[in-house]
C-alpha cells in the first residue's frame, strides 16, 4: 500500500500538530508516494536497524525517537546520522517518526504505562487544550486500586515494567496510591506532580540536582529512558494492526538501548 495511506492512519491517531515545538516528527526520509511492503517498528533508528529492515524486506521504519533532530548542513559519511540516512536511501527505506505527538495523546505512551502498572482514574499531569476543545498533555497520573507500601510498589514496577533496578529518592510516603508517569526525560514535570499531590513520579533522565526537588514531598523514580518507553513499540504495533490489518508490520528485534548495566 502507499506510504501516504499509512501516514494518514498514524497522523489521525497522533497528529503532527500535537508534537512539541522542539520536536521533529513526520516523514524524515523517503517518499510518501512510495509503495510499502512491510514496516519495522523501533524506538531508535541505527545502522543495525537499517540492516534488520533490509534483511526482513521492510521498506518502512517507524521510529519513536527522531533520527534527524538538529539541522543538517551536508550529507556525507562523516557522522553517524548521515551514514544512517545514506544507507536508508540507498536501500529505498522510508523513515517515519512519531514522538511527542504520541506522548501527548490521551491514549498514548503514558496512558500505556499506567495500564501496564494497573492504574485507574487517569488524567494528565500537564494538560493542554486543543482548538477543538479536546484535551492532550504531557505525563499522566492514576491511582492504584489498593494502596501499597514502597517495598510492594518496587516489586510491582520491576515485575510489570520488566526491569531489574532503578534509582529513587527517599521513600517519604508510607502508602503509594496516586502515581504519575512520564516516559523519557521528565524532570520538567516534578513541580507539577508535587502540586497534584502525587505520591510518586516515574520517569527517566533525572540529574543529580533534580532529586533534591523531591523535597520529601514526593518519591521520584528514574527507571531509565529506554526502559520507560520500550512498550511504545507494542502500542504502535497494536494500533496499526487494528487500523490496517492488511499492512505487514513487526517490532524490531534489535535492542537499540545504548546504555549497559553491570
Amino acid at each position: 500500500m502507499k506510504l501516504s495511506e499509512i501516514i494518514g492512519v498514524i497522523e489521525k491517531w497522533a497528529p503532527k500538530k500535537h508534537a512539541e515545538d522542539f520536536d521533529n516528527v513526520g516523514l524524515l526520509v523517503g517518499d510518501s508516494d512510495s509503495e510499502v511492503g512491510k514496516g519495522l517498528i523501533t524506538l531508535d533508528t541505527t545502522l543495525e536497524i537499517i540492516d534488520e529492515a533490509i534483511s526482513k524486506d521492510c521498506n518502512l521504519i517507524i521510529t519513536f525517537h527522531p533520527l534527524i533532530f538538529n539541522p543538517i548542513k551536508k550529507i556525507n559519511s562523516d557522522d553517524r546520522i548521515n551514514k544512517i540516512i545514506i544507507r536508508a536511501i540507498k536501500n529505498n527505506i522510508n523513515i517515519y517518526c512519531l514522538h511527542t505527538n504520541l506522548d501527548n495523546n490521551p491514549r498514548g505512551v503514558n496512558y500505556n504505562i499506567l495500564q501496564i502498572l494497573g492504574m485507574e482514574k487517569v488524567d494528565f499531569i500537564i494538560p493542554k487544550i486543543n482548538e477543538d476543545g479536546s484535551r492532550i498533555g504531557m505525563g499522566m497520573y492514576g491511582e492504584l486500586k489498593n494502596g501499597m507500601n514502597f517495598e510492594e510498589f518496587k516489586i510491582l514496577i520491576k515485575r510489570n515494567m520488566k526491569i531489574d533496578h532503578f534509582k529513587f529518592t527517599k521513600p517519604c510516603k508510607k502508602i503509594i496510591k496516586k502515581v504519575g508517569v512520564l516516559g523519557g526525560s521528565g524532570s520538567f514535570a516534578i513541580e507539577h506532580a508535587i502540586d497534584l499531590g502525587l505520591d510518586c513520579l516515574i520517569t527517566a533522565d533525572l540529574k543529580y540536582h533534580d532529586y533534591f526537588k523531591a523535597d520529601n514531598k514526593i518519591i521520584l523514580i528514574d527507571i531509565g529512558h529506554y526502559e520507560s518507553e520500550k512498550y511504545t513499540k507494542d502500542l504502535i504495533l497494536k494500533h496499526l494492526n487494528e487500523k490496517i490489518p492488511k499492512f505487514a508490520v513487526t517490532i524490531a528485534e534489535t535492542n537499540t538501548n545504548p546504555v549497559n548495566y553491570n
